[in-house]
Parts: C-alpha cells; sequence; structure tokens
C-alpha cells in the first residue's frame, strides 16, 4: 500500500479511516444507550435520588412507628428513629420498633424500583442509605453499641437491596411493547 499510494492520498485515507472509527464507536454507544440506558455521570442526579430516596424511607417509618409504636407509648420522637437504645427484643415496644425499621425496608426497595430503576445500582443506593442513617444515629446517640442494631440494619440493607433488585430485573426484564402502524389501504 505504500508504494501504490501518494502522500496525500495516504493521508486522505487515515483521515477517513479514523472518521469510520470514531462514527462506529458513536453508533456502538448510541446503541448501547438505547438498549441498557446511558451510562452518563450526573452527579446532582444521584444525589437527588439519594435525597429522594433517604427522605421517603423516612416518612415510611415514621408512619409505621406510629401505627406500630405510637399507640404503645404515651410521646413519639425522634429518640425510636435514631437511638440504638429502642431497637431491643426484651419488649414488646422494642418489637414494634423492630418490625417498624423491617417494613420501612421492603417500602424503600419499591421506592428503588421507581428512583433507581436499575438493579445493579440497588445495592449501592441502599447502602447509602444506610451508611448515612449509621452516622445520624452517631450523631443523634452515639456509636451503637446494641448487637440487635446491628442486625436489624444488617438485615434492612439486605432486605432492601436484594429485593430492590428482584423488582428492578422483573421491570427490566418485561416485554417492550411496539407498536406497528398499519396503512389502511
Amino acid at each position: 500500500m505504500k508504494g501504490f499510494f501518494s502522500g496525500h492520498e495516504r493521508t486522505c485515507f487515515s483521515n477517513v479511516k479514523g472518521f469510520l472509527s470514531s462514527h462506529a464507536r458513536m453508533c456502538l454507544s448510541k446503541a448501547n444507550s438505547m438498549l441498557y440506558g446511558a451510562m452518563v455521570w450526573h452527579p446532582w442526579l444521584i444525589v437527588a435520588q439519594i435525597v429522594c430516596l433517604q427522605c421517603s424511607y423516612y416518612i415510611t417509618l415514621g408512619v409505621f412507628l406510629s401505627i406500630l409504636v405510637g399507640t404503645r407509648v404515651s410521646r413519639l420522637s425522634l429518640v425510636y428513629f435514631f437511638d440504638y437504645v429502642t431497637i431491643t427484643t426484651s419488649t414488646v415496644t422494642g418489637w414494634c420498633v423492630i418490625a417498624s425499621f423491617l417494613l420501612s425496608s421492603f417500602a424503600g426497595s419499591v421506592y428503588m424500583l421507581y428512583l433507581i430503576e436499575r438493579a445493579k445500582k440497588c445495592l449501592d443506593f441502599s447502602a447509602t442509605l444506610y451508611i448515612i442513617h449509621l452516622f445520624i444515629c452517631i450523631v443523634y446517640g452515639g456509636w451503637p453499641s446494641s448487637i440487635t442494631w446491628w442486625t436489624v440494619n444488617g438485615a434492612g440493607i439486605a432486605v432492601m437491596a436484594l429485593v430492590g433488585e428482584y423488582l428492578c430485573i422483573r421491570r427490566e426484564l418485561q416485554e417492550i411493547p411496539i407498536t406497528r402502524l398499519r396503512s389502511c389501504v
């Protein structure tokens, strides 16, 4: 090839070859984004998803705590949200707090179906939610030294991640409806 083409023709050929390879990369990236969603870095979207998931989780936890624990105590406070002492298996109220946390984890997995929408991101977002919850608990009531607190929150992160992944995978595997427009002849 070196002797057949002149220098100018070789330069043009390499430019065309470079254009074709960049065009092929662009087409492949478009095809991947059409099939699997664009993998683009959007930090504000991620922060908004974390904030929405965290707020939805705490609202749901508040509803379950008010239903299950609010009927048993005279005054419901943030202690039941963030203090590790309230998560105990020695009282009925403690079991109600545990049930509230686990039911909120199930609800959080449903929230991830609508907020996150990707099965491979469920573990990341549920771990982020529980790490933020750990930091809030440390600020509010100190380091959680109860094995029950760690067990309940470990079960909560497992439930939220696994059920969320299951729900997202079921949605991802649904058939895409393709409507055909027929011309009336």
